[in-house]
């Protein structure tokens, strides 16, 4: 159950921190931190989680890293339900959060409440092949930086960084293209609160983040296998 309660915090923090710099300080007249404010938010908030809570239950706060950790062999199938749930609802509530602090500004407007989208609700325009594309390859590389950063033969310590650091690259390259997802529980947090054409594309930021994640476990497991 500790490990349950720190997914679903860890995972909190990464939708409130990640989400949040988008929705309440990206676009900030004069002072707002665009685009690559986002990606380092987002960076930031799995770096300091994996330090806060990396020995509790691993720091996955996403269900396509559990799942790829499941297919590299370095996780169990049975713990894979119980944590993506706790990080669907970590997510939501972080969401939930996010949206009771933005919605206490005169004159909020839900807008895109940083939900992934392709098409018309992709930040420049990128069509759903595109899409699908950016986030299989995205998710395949930062799982196979979290494959390789927490590996037993890695230099101890450093996997904070450059998972964190993975994921502030990850962003910066396709923020224009979906947002960015690589992440189903991030993806469901704020598509739950736009409705609409977030959860009609959704689907998206399910299968391809997972597709991309099973794939770096494959390779991963093959190039790199873990000696008892």
């Amino acid at each position: 159950m500790k490990k349950l309660v720190a997914e679903f915090i860890g995972t909190l923090w990464l939708v409130l921190g990640g989400c949040g710099s988008a929705v309440l300080a990206a676009a900030y007249p004069e002072l707002g931190i665009g685009f690559v404010g986002v990606a380092i938010a987002f960076g930031l908030t799995v770096l300091t989680m994996v330090y806060a809570i990396g020995h509790i239950s691993g720091c996955h706060l996403n269900p396509a890293v559990s799942i790829g950790l499941w297919a590299g062999g370095r996780f169990e199938l049975k713990d894979l339900g119980p944590y993506i749930v706790a990080q669907v609802l970590g997510g939501i509530a972080g969401a939930g959060i996010l949206y009771l602090i933005a919605s206490g500004k005169a004159g909020f407007d839900m807008g895109g409440f940083a939900a992934n989208g392709y098409g018309e609700h992709s930040p420049g325009g990128y069509g759903m092949l595109a899409a699908l594309v950016s986030e299989v390859v995205m998710t395949f590389m930062f799982l196979l930086i979290i494959l390789g950063a927490t590996h037993s033969k890695a230099p101890v310590g450093f996997a904070g960084l450059a998972i964190g650091l993975g994921l502030t690259l990850i962003h910066l390259i396709s923020i224009p293209v979906t947002n960015t997802s690589v992440n189903p529980a991030r993806s469901t947090s704020q598509a739950l609160f736009v409705g609409d054409w977030a959860l009609d594309q959704l689907w998206l930021f399910w299968l391809a983040p997972i597709a991309g994640a099973i794939l770096a476990g494959l390779v991963y497991k093959y190039m790199s296998p873990e000696k008892d």
